[in-house]
């Protein structure tokens, strides 16, 4: 199995190290890197990046995080190993990767349990770790980026 453009990231090398500086500007916030790790994670599994969901399982045990986190992702709601905090994080990203399926956007219930938990920077920071996930799976899924098969 192959991609469609073997040669995407030397063919479009200023997207990629525009792509690349935003995960520097996130892998230096103050989010928690194990948190980015479930959002990145989530977001991939339900736009079906197989790329980008096994690169953030395997990113996200390797800086510690349970197998049953790790696991348990795709049903946050439904498991015990999440705070509060984490579940509205998770909740914007899907709220936020889902957009089009809700006329008005993220809803306000979504923006105001993730409020609760995260300041201005934080929120911010939030934003744009989801729109990051969102540009790369859509890279990836277009290209069929096969899991495994590039290195950062």
């Amino acid at each position: 199995m192959q991609g469609r453009l073997v040669g995407l990231q030397s063919a479009a090398a200023g997207g990629f190290k525009a792509m690349y500086a935003m995960e520097s500007f996130l892998a230096g916030s103050d989010v928690p890197q194990g948190l980015l790790h479930l959002l990145k994670l989530r977001v991939s599994q339900i736009n079906g990046c197989g790329y980008c969901v096994d690169m953030h399982a395997r990113d996200a045990a390797a800086d510690g995080e349970s197998t049953e986190r790790v696991n348990g992702v795709a049903a946050f709601r439904e498991m015990p190993y999440f705070t509060e905090a984490e579940c509205a994080a998770l909740e914007l990203a899907e709220a936020a990767t889902r957009i089009a399926d809700n006329p008005h956007g993220v809803p306000d219930d979504v923006w105001q349990a993730a409020r609760k938990h995260y300041d201005d920077t934080q929120l911010s920071t939030l934003i744009m770790a989801i729109a990051a996930i969102n540009a790369w799976n859509r890279i990836n899924v277009t290209n069929r980026t096969v899991a495994g098969t590039i290195t950062r």
